[in-house]
């Protein structure tokens, strides 16, 4: 989740039910495996046992558009992002790692029908220096791995991520420092040499939400190469940007201001060059994996401004397009929040209809290159009152939650082949929206969201997901809309429209 990017845009610096009286009683394990399934039927996450790698491998299967298992399974990746309470905000997972308070979590986990969980590696607990992992992370890692394979759940590792802070080597860009670039491909190498043929690691992800930078040193450096390459000469790049020569700063170009021009050649240039920086790091990082791991799943967790359909300006796109990048990933992985007309509240109807549309939108472009989708993030909050933005936002109840997150998840099902919930707890500590997006609250009751996840779960294992027909129309003028914000909201305003008439995708 990019709070950062969201601050941004938005200015963001006990009724006991049946559910809950199982959960306390001892006819709680026996009622959830006859309601959700865990015993028998195809799909489910395979039954662990103490030790060894008892779960079957996950492939993307023969339709190109979703997971199997070695066994010939379907596998619908139904889960969360796994972050404890009590741990600080950012959460400190590693560095106040409770084994036995994640093996409790495990087991509340498999009783809610999560098979899959996607959890940060860290630099400050993983690598600390260039050119090894840390012994104790790694230590913490393999009993994490133990322990989510005797639950039967799937591990989806991301990283190596700011969470636990970041030594003084990694302050520079990552996406355009040579050193840097090699030291990640380094740590994937040796994480996916180490754990070779786990089948309990369902994919690697590169990192959480990557975005290129606008400008820096060592950008300006590779910008001016690219035009070398592209234009060989002055005068060919003034013809091309419809430029007087004399305006043109040979081998020292800076880059153009980030200002709204959807017919900017140079601003265009810009942008394709921001994009061939982020496509040399996925295939740099997806090498390194496959040499040291050739069937390792490997993909990445796109921020949704990935997708230029809502975005904040245009310095905000993320550079990272779905059809560029995929020719290296397995599949694809978007993330996705209500933040369509500002910070969605709940009260008007036409801003859950507007926000359906834009999910769906972008899911549809993740989904364009013909490759499985994971909605790797998603959620939004219920039960109770965010504190954050000076507590300017109404509460919202369990089932409004409930009822967005299951919108979420049916209206892309068969665009998507997965979703992962944005936490399994509420975070009080949070300064952000996940004060109140979890499965369960703070103390581990289970709210609404969590008997909706449950069916859904459910549902999936014993069915799978059939892959939607992918829709071209509307078509988004991709190379326009990274050039103005405006170009994406008429797009989202023709989206909606389309969707009306219901010609559009699965629903």
């Amino acid at each position: 989740m990019n709070h950062r990017a969201v601050s941004l845009q938005f200015g963001l610096a006990p009724r006991e039910n049946c559910f809950a009286f199982c959960r306390r009683t001892d006819c709680w394990a026996v009622v959830c495996a006859i309601l959700v399934g865990t015993v028998g039927p195809a799909g489910w996450a395979a039954e662990a046992q103490a030790d060894g790698n008892t779960l079957a491998k996950v492939r993307v299967a023969a339709d190109g558009r979703t997971f199997q298992t070695a066994d010939g399974k379907p596998f619908v990746p139904m889960g969360v992002n796994y972050y404890r309470p009590g741990t600080g905000w950012a959460p400190q997972l590693w560095k106040k790692f409770d084994a036995e308070a994640t093996r409790r979590d495990f087991a509340q986990m498999r009783q809610l029908g999560i098979n899959c969980v996607r959890v940060f590696l860290t630099f400050g607990s993983f690598f600390q220096e260039p050119d090894r992992l840390s012994p104790d992370g790694l230590a913490k890692f393999d009993q994490f791995l133990q322990i989510a394979e005797q639950a039967g759940i799937y591990v989806h590792p991301t990283g190596p991520d700011h969470w636990e802070g970041v030594p003084d080597w990694v302050r520079s860009d990552r996406f355009a420092d040579e050193k840097l670039l090699e030291a990640q491909q380094r740590f994937w190498r040796l994480l996916a040499e180490r754990y070779r043929g786990r089948n309990v690691i369902f994919a690697y992800d590169l990192l959480n939400e990557p975005e290129i930078r606008w400008d820096n040193k060592a950008m300006r450096a590779k910008w001016n190469v690219y035009l070398r390459d592209k234009y060989a000469s002055a005068e060919k790049n003034a013809a091309a940007w419809n430029v007087p020569v004399e305006q043109i700063s040979w081998g020292n170009q800076p880059p153009p201001e980030p200002k709204d021009n959807p017919d900017s050649p140079i601003l265009l240039d810009y942008q394709l060059f921001r994009e061939q920086l982020a496509n040399q790091w996925v295939r740099r990082q997806v090498e390194a994996i496959k040499q040291a791991d050739p069937d390792a799943l490997v993909t990445v967790g796109l921020i949704q401004w990935s997708v230029p359909v809502v975005l904040p300006s245009v310095r905000q796109y993320a550079a990272f397009r779905p059809k560029r990048i995929a020719q290296w990933l397995d599949f694809i992985e978007i993330h996705f929040y209500p933040l369509a007309g500002g910070f969605y509240e709940y009260t008007k109807p036409e801003d859950e209809k507007l926000n359906l549309a834009y999910l769906h939108s972008v899911v549809r472009e993740a989904a364009a290159p013909g490759k499985p989708v994971v909605v790797a993030e998603f959620g939004w909050y219920g039960g109770g009152k965010l504190t954050i933005n000076r507590g300017i936002h109404p509460p919202a109840s369990q089932e409004q939650q409930a009822r967005w997150c299951r919108l979420v998840v049916e209206s892309t099902a068969g665009l998507a082949t997965g979703w992962l919930n944005w936490g399994l707890y509420d975070m009080p500590e949070a300064r952000d929206v996940s004060q109140l997006t979890g499965l369960l609250t703070a103390d581990g009751q289970p709210k609404a969201w969590a008997r909706e996840f449950q069916m859904l779960a459910r549902q999936y294992a014993l069915n799978g997901v059939q892959p939607a027909k992918l829709e071209p129309e509307p078509a988004l003028d991709w190379d326009r809309a990274i050039r103005s914000p405006k170009v994406g909201r008429q797009f989202l305003d023709q989206y909606m429209q389309h969707m009306a008439v219901g010609t559009s995708g699965s629903r």
